[in-house]
């Protein structure tokens, strides 16, 4: 498998996707239309994303707990904005046990209904807020068109739902959870992302406020690779989550949500991968270092396997993830090619010469052939090894932030930003009404992605109709 080529991403960028999360073993097709299945090693990768993520949620207060995947209908009515957003992409149980249920049930698409009427029972009093909840698992979203991992009908993420008695500590809620994202993006992921606030189109439903980050791709499309939501007392009112404040006065509480979902993982492959295969940020990679010891007899092996095992030993006991790869039923340059479309950060080869020299050959994924190849000493290997690691991580970061700034354009006029976004993104200032943001879609397909927090000091006028306008916004084809 791991010698059949990828098509190359300048000739099928959306082939290279899908035959190189095959081919590097990280998700299956499953037998129901749009799901996948998650393979051991593309679970690893989301199991490191979710460690990462994880800590930091119950640094800053937030508790892990698990709700019904099934969810009555009636609760999507009540919150009318949330179920006409949803309705299409909806899955309903109408049976059980082999009979017709009273009331048909939903597979949780998200859970702000359910989590909304738990709330409603538990908060009575100020002293019980704020409540800050996450739930890892899986959703359904009946999805006409899949993709692995970017979309389809079912995905895992976790989903952070909040209760707070003031719209100020909700808000100040929805801002720090954002912050986390895109400190994972850059810090972990090496994924450059903006933050900023979605539109009133493209606003979650049921929402007051959406907030987003959004990532390139190597195709140039935009992915939004997270969200966070303020509810205000939208879905309080629809759940009666109320509470006594200390004036012994009836309130209904101020919600959040946000989300990261497995697509990211979809971000990471489009920003770093190319047409050997997965490139992956070491912080995250499920495997950082594989060795390949190079022999050609038993008294090479041995003496091989003796420096080859002692390296293994050392980068073990310095936390590095790795794997010794001495199948013997292959050559040499099949496990080259085979790690490489796994992504494996870091290779070291190991030969009779290397033992002679006392050195071994350190390989960098990020940089094929003879550029990403140097030759160390084996004395303090792991220092080398996790001195290497971090200049490989920091240097994906450098080459995505390199390849976004490059293509986002301030075009002069709306035109020139008819052009831009078919191959780029464009940053524009924006009256912020429907019509042009309608016009822009139906002109380009390209849709608003966010309006970011980093504004220029002077307004300007809108691209479209020439208005004034406030601030800028990016205008980009997405997934």
């Amino acid at each position: 498998m791991a010698e059949e080529k990828l098509p190359t991403r300048a000739e099928n960028f959306a082939e290279w996707y899908n035959q190189l999360v095959l081919k590097a073993e990280l998700a299956d097709y499953a037998p129901v239309r749009g799901c996948m299945v998650v393979r051991p090693y593309g679970w690893a990768l989301w199991e490191n994303i979710t460690a990462w993520l994880d800590k930091e949620f119950k640094a800053t207060g937030h508790v892990n707990a698990t709700f019904p995947t099934l969810i009555p209908m009636s609760f999507f009515e009540k919150e009318k904005e949330h179920v006409e957003g949803f309705s299409p992409e909806l899955a309903v149980v109408t049976h059980g046990g082999g009979e017709e249920l009273e009331e048909p049930l939903v597979v949780r698409p998200t859970s702000e209904t359910i989590i909304g009427y738990m709330y409603s029972k538990w908060v009575k009093s100020w002293r019980d807020l704020p409540i800050l909840i996450v739930q890892w698992g899986s959703v359904l979203r009946w999805e006409l068109r899949t993709k692995l991992f970017l979309r389809t009908a079912e995905f895992y993420w976790h989903e952070g739902h909040t209760a707070h008695a003031t719209s100020e500590e909700a808000k100040e809620e929805m801002y720090r959870i954002l912050d986390i994202y895109e400190r994972f993006c850059f810090e972990q992921a090496a994924v450059p992302v903006f933050k900023g606030t979605k539109s009133e189109t493209e606003r979650f439903a049921g929402a007051q406020i959406t907030t987003s980050i959004e990532a390139m791709m190597w195709d140039k499309r935009a992915l939004q690779s997270g969200t966070s939501h303020y509810f205000g007392t939208n879905f309080a009112k629809a759940f009666e989550i109320q509470y006594l404040d200390k004036s012994n006065t009836l309130q209904f509480c101020e919600t959040t949500s946000w989300a990261i979902s497995s697509r990211i993982i979809g971000a990471i492959i489009m920003v770093h991968s190319d047409d050997q295969g997965l490139v992956l940020p070491p912080r995250i990679a499920p495997i950082q270092v594989v060795i390949v010891p190079i022999y050609k007899n038993e008294a090479e092996k041995a003496a091989v396997m003796e420096v080859a095992d002692r390296t293994f030993s050392e980068l073990k006991a310095a936390g590095i993830r790795l794997k010794m790869d001495d199948r013997e039923e292959v050559t040499p340059g099949f496990k080259y090619n085979d790690w490489e479309m796994r992504g494996v950060p870091l290779r070291i080869e190991i030969g009779p010469k290397d033992v002679e020299k006392g050195s071994v050959a350190l390989a960098r994924r990020d940089k094929p052939g003879r550029e990403g190849k140097t030759f160390v000493p084996q004395t303090n290997i792991a220092a080398t090894v996790s001195a290497m690691l971090d200049t490989i991580q920091a240097a994906l970061l450098e080459k995505a932030l390199a390849f976004r700034d490059a293509n986002i354009h301030d075009p002069k006029d709306y035109e020139e930003l008819k052009q831009v976004v078919q191959d780029g993104w464009a940053l524009s200032y924006w009256c912020e009404s429907k019509a042009c943001e309608t016009k822009v879609k139906d002109d380009t397909r390209a849709t608003t992605r966010n309006i970011p927090f980093n504004q220029p000091e002077h307004s300007g006028t809108c691209i479209v109709c020439g208005a004034p306008a406030k601030r800028k916004v990016y205008f980009a084809k997405s997934y």
